[in-house]
């Protein structure tokens, strides 16, 4: 009889737990299913305050080169109380990271507390502003340069409906940008799109926006990009030249010296992958952009190179430096490094 108790109790246990843990798993599954992914955090309410800093992934690759997660962690160690989102087109779904990937640098990005990593449907981003009319008629197969004029409207849209800093993702964060109504000169008279912030539902980028799809004409490299921002910079403020290192303000746009994020000219882009002989302090720049559209030859930082391009990473990304440069993806040969 107490054996019968017993084995009634057992049984009775197991068919509760059985039950409690069906209950638990997603509707269909009950022992096989795995695990459902943990959905990515997404904090709209900081998206309303123009708190974030915003980069744009166009292409289809989940596996972030060296000089992306350098620029993605560079902002979040100098923005630590900012949200820091890397929008990646190549991730299909909408709520989960893609479990597949098993990239070194989207596993590190993901673990930083201030990082979210999210997919983008572009469509679905121009919604509400006047891009979405030039995006439902143009042809991406036949666009010279899709993935470019596709950023350089992603970054438009973004600013207009959030707020906060678009960055390249090939641009190293070294100190806090101290304005909020910015544009980045790369020389006199001459506006980058790689770098620019403003509050959300500025005129500025409305205005953009409508020049962006009025005078399209995305066969022309940086017709949509940096010299859409400098034509309607030109059409609101009287341009001259920088005196010293001076930043000029004109209505309430903050226009920046090419010393803040450009001191080193895409002409000499090469020299991020030399050695100096005295090192530069950038003591004028908020962050530097690396230029690499314009690395044809695929420089990048090598561990024990002593580059100034090491010795960035290894300052301002250096979990970075230590995975993908110093860990396995970062093996292989010096490269010869010219002294300057």
């Amino acid at each position: 009889m107490l054996k019968e108790i017993k084995f009634m109790l057992w049984f009775f246990f197991v068919f509760v737990f059985s039950v409690v843990y069906k209950l638990s798993r997603p509707s269909g599954c009950f022992f096989s299913c795995e695990p459902t992914p943990e959905p990515l955090p997404m904090q709209e309410e900081d998206l309303s305050q123009s708190r974030s800093i915003f980069f744009v992934e166009t292409t289809d690759r989940l596996e972030p080169p060296p000089l992306v997660s350098c620029s993605v962690e560079s902002a979040a160690r100098i923005y630590p109380d900012r949200p820091i989102r890397f929008f990646m087109k190549g991730l299909k779904n909408n709520t989960r990271r893609d479990s597949n990937s098993t990239s070194a640098a989207f596993a590190l990005l993901s673990a930083m507390e201030n990082v979210f990593i999210r997919p983008f449907q572009m469509e679905t981003l121009f919604e509400e502003t006047p891009l979405l009319s030039w995006y439902r008629k143009v042809n991406p197969a036949k666009e010279r340069y899709w993935v470019h004029v596709s950023s350089d409207a992603s970054r438009l849209a973004l600013i207009w409906k959030y707020g906060g800093i678009y960055l390249d993702t090939d641009v190293i964060s070294i100190r806090p940008i101290p304005v909020t109504n910015f544009l980045a000169a790369e020389a006199s008279q001459v506006s980058s799109n790689g770098i620019f912030g403003f509050p959300r539902h500025h005129g500025f980028i409305w205005d953009c926006m409508e020049d962006f799809v009025r005078n399209y004409k995305g066969h022309i490299w940086g017709y949509q990009g940096p010299s859409l921002m400098t034509r309607n910079l030109k059409a609101l403020c009287n341009l001259t030249n920088f005196h010293k290192v001076e930043d000029i303000s004109c209505q309430n746009i903050s226009f920046l010296h090419p010393q803040r994020f450009y001191p080193i000219p895409y002409p000499a882009w090469r020299r991020y992958y030399e050695v100096w002989k005295k090192r530069p302090d950038f003591n004028d720049s908020y962050a530097l952009h690396l230029w690499n559209y314009m690395n044809s030859e695929r420089k990048t930082a090598v561990a024990g190179s002593n580059t100034l391009a090491e010795n960035l990473y290894k300052k301002y990304c250096p979990t970075t430096y230590k995975t993908l440069i110093q860990g396995p993806e970062g093996s292989g040969h010096l490269q010869q490094n010219k002294t300057v």
